[in-house]
């Protein structure tokens, strides 16, 4: 027996290295199926991953790297050295062996080939000896390259330049350029007739500028037309045949014709619907007297969006200019024709505005922003909740004596490199923030919560310590970080936020309709419920009054009437039929649906409207068609369950429900308008340079005709997003390729 267990405890150790090796080896090739796709380093092309076996066990017991173009295997520990020392020093015998004489490249490339990012020529950069003590007026020797054959001088340049072993050229390294440049003037005077270049027809030219146009118009501002004028995108243009371009061509007759294509597309498609809402997003501004651009688009019923204008607004505007402006925009698109308008949806800080015009035009539906109500709520937690006011206070507190206390600083900096590997500042909010958003409060509290070892092993710290004896301010810090109550609290109150946050965040992507109104604050209270129970919040009930308080603040009868009158709700009662879900609720929200519905109607119809709506009550819909209608699939995107054609709402009660005379004039009308105005986001550089510039007609214009052109690409294509959180969304898809590949390393460094 005891001759069999060093052979067990043997084979358990191969299947223990076998596995960390398996998994080293899943990664790097993971890794590099990134780098072929364009998401990696260039080197993964050459270097292929391979596991080796033990030739007793035949399990893995190492991972290596070979090359693919001379078969050389190499230690996986460091692939970036390996590429560097095999590729790009130019040991490896068929990377980039092909090199060019210097007289059959540019002046531009032949500068390259001596440079240190050169893979080909890395091992020809090095100074003769002596050269680094010689200072600046040394000169490099250069030994014959393979780019350069310093005996084809001789003959061409007749005893230009004297032949020798080593061309020693005063300028340095740099001097090659030149070099190439003197070469190339030579060979022109002996051989005036060059090769042509590329040559594009006039069709080809036209369409490649038109692409271009579109390119830059619809960036919006992220790409500068000055840079259409810069040395290298000009030396681009003739690399592919293409002739240079002045900006001005861009700001001309060319923008106009884009302006006038768009507009006339988007004017055709308001044309052709019966209806539409206007939705107006961008009146809520953080700072009183803040100029901010108001966007307003055009929301049909098939679910496209069309962009309309911008509108220049400050904080100090009267309410009732916000009306106007509404009021214009209606008028502008639709003439005397306004009942074509159904209704609006904006920023809260339109809501006075919003109901005078909905008591104006009984036929209009007026709705608040769905995202900026969430927004708001995290702003009424903070104003109205002890337990945020009191973590919020602790936080500060925290951060303002690690912060500015340069002892304490430098050992949290020191755990901070030890834990984490690098070091920061926990982020104070300015002076004032109390006043406006909640936003920077959290990051503090986001900081503070990713610290939480480093300041535990702070009060471990002897110079701590010491401070504890002499200052007050030490001793209540680190009562506050050995509090386990405060830390508790802290993670509920960033907890709350994250959840409110996080349905803002979908509300604004999902963009959902005003029938999903009551189902979302549902969602929300299901959700607090939850996690009152699992972070034991003694404020019993307080977090719920505060939200029942912002859904009184945004809650609009629309929302009980979109969502009984939608199929997509109904439910099926015992006896198989689908029934509108009146029974979810309140008796007052039933009083709104009635009072609604008769709204939109003209006084003749009231009546009949409400026993259409009896009768929809009762019968509800043929069950086949309910189910078509909520029908779902599984986005491949997102994993989510989604509905399979939204429009169905819309098109049962135009179509198959055509009883329902007066009610489904109402639903047709009422379930497809939108509860947020969050839709296309402007680059914002472009019109801040506009408002610098005293706001000059012709300036303004041209913003207008850019943000037009840019804002009808974005809406037709459903691109919701700006250039900066897809900019954001690449470097973090990097960065969580870097950490996979550190991890592998790491799990297996020992192996």
């Amino acid at each position: 027996m005891a001759g069999t267990t060093p052979s067990g405890d043997s084979a358990s150790a191969d299947e223990l290295t076998a596995k960390a090796v398996h998994k080293r080896y899943e990664g790097l090739v993971m890794v590099r199926n990134k780098a072929i796709k364009g998401k990696g380093a260039w080197y993964w092309t050459h270097l292929e991953p391979m596991l080796i076996p033990n030739t007793d066990t035949g399990l893995p017991k190492a991972v290596k790297l070979k090359c693919s173009l001379c078969d050389a295997v190499f230690s996986a520990s460091n692939p970036s050295r390996t590429a560097t020392e095999h590729l790009k020093r130019g040991t490896c015998p068929n990377f980039n062996s092909a090199v060019k004489p210097i007289s059959s490249v540019s002046p531009s490339a032949a500068a390259m080939v001596s440079s240190p990012s050169s893979p080909a020529n890395n091992n020809h950069r090095k100074r003769s000896s002596g050269s680094a003590a010689a200072g600046p007026a040394s000169s490099y020797h250069v030994p014959p390259l393979a780019a350069v054959d310093p005996s084809r001088f001789v003959g061409e340049l007749a005893g230009l330049l004297p032949q020798q072993p080593h061309l020693m050229l005063s300028g340095g390294k740099e001097d090659l350029g030149a070099l190439a440049m003197l070469e190339d003037s030579v060979k022109k005077l002996k051989s005036p007739k060059t090769s042509p270049g590329p040559t594009l027809s006039k069709t080809q030219v036209d369409s490649a500028f038109d692409y271009l146009a579109d390119w830059v118009y619809e960036s919006c501002g992220s790409v500068s037309f000055s840079c259409l004028e810069h040395p290298k995108f000009r030396a681009f243009l003739n690399q592919v045949g293409l002739p240079t371009v002045s900006s001005r061509e861009f700001t001309g007759a060319r923008l106009d014709a884009k302006f006038e294509e768009a507009k006339a597309d988007s004017e055709a498609r308001i044309r052709d619907a019966m209806f539409f809402q206007i939705a107006s997003d961008g009146w809520k501004t953080k700072n009183y007297g803040e100029e901010k651009l108001v966007n307003m688009t055009v929301n049909l019923p098939n679910g496209t969006g069309l962009y309309r204008r911008a509108v220049f607004v400050t904080g100090s505007a009267p309410s009732n200019y916000a009306e106007d402006v509404l009021w214009e925009t209606i008028t502008g698109i639709c003439g005397n024709v306004v009942q074509q308008c159904v209704g609006i949806v904006a920023d809260k800080f339109t809501a006075k505005a919003l109901k005078n015009l909905e008591n104006q035009n009984h036929w209009m539906v007026n709705l608040s922003c769905q995202y900026q109500g969430f927004n708001s709520l995290i702003k009424d937690f903070s104003k109205e909740l002890p337990l945020f006011s009191t973590v919020t206070e602790n936080c500060l507190k925290l951060a303002n004596f690690v912060n500015y206390k340069s002892q304490v600083r430098n050992s949290f900096h020191e755990y901070q490199m030890q834990e984490y590997g690098h070091a920061w500042l926990l982020r104070i909010p300015f002076r004032g923030f109390e006043d406006f958003e909640f936003g920077p409060v959290y990051t503090l509290m986001e900081d503070t919560l990713g610290s939480v070892r480093a300041l535990q092993l702070v009060l471990l710290d002897e110079l701590f310590k010491m401070a504890s004896i002499e200052d007050p301010n030490a001793r209540e810090v680190g009562d506050i970080i050995r509090d386990v109550g405060f830390w508790n609290d802290l993670e509920a109150v960033h907890s709350l936020v994250k959840l409110v946050k996080d349905m803002a965040q979908e509300i604004e992507i999902e963009r959902p309709l005003v029938g999903q109104c009551l189902p979302l604050w549902d969602e929300l209270r299901a959700k607090v419920k939850d996690w009152r129970s699992k972070f034991h919040v003694a404020e019993e009930g307080a977090v719920e009054k505060v939200i029942e308080r912002r859904f009184k603040k945004n809650y609009h009868p629309a929302w009980s009437a979109a969502y009984i009158l939608d199929p997509l709700y109904l439910v099926r009662d015992t006896s198989g039929k689908y029934l509108p879900p009146f029974k979810y609720l309140t008796p007052e929200q039933e009083k709104d649906v009635d009072k609604l519905i008769t709204r939109l109607v003209s006084r003749d119809e009231a009546h009949i409207v409400l026993m259409e709506l009896m009768k929809w009550r009762t019968e509800g819909l043929d069950p086949v068609y309910a189910r078509a209608v909520q029908m779902k699939q599984r986005d491949p995107v997102t994993g989510k369950m989604r509905i399979v054609n939204p429009q169905s709402s819309r098109l049962v009660w135009e179509t198959y429900l055509s009883q329902f005379k007066s009610l489904g004039r109402v639903a047709a009308r009422l379930i497809f308008l939108h509860a947020t105005s969050r839709g296309f986001k402007c680059n914002w550089s472009l019109w801040r340079w506009v408002c610098a510039h005293g706001h000059s007609r012709t300036a303004l214009d041209r913003a207008q005709k850019l943000t037009f052109i840019a804002a009808h690409s974005k809406l037709e294509r459903r691109d919701f997003s700006s250039d900066e959180d897809k900019d954001a969304e690449l470097f973090n898809s990097a960065s969580v390729e870097d950490d996979v590949l550190n991890e592998v390393f790491v799990d297996t460094s020992s192996v």
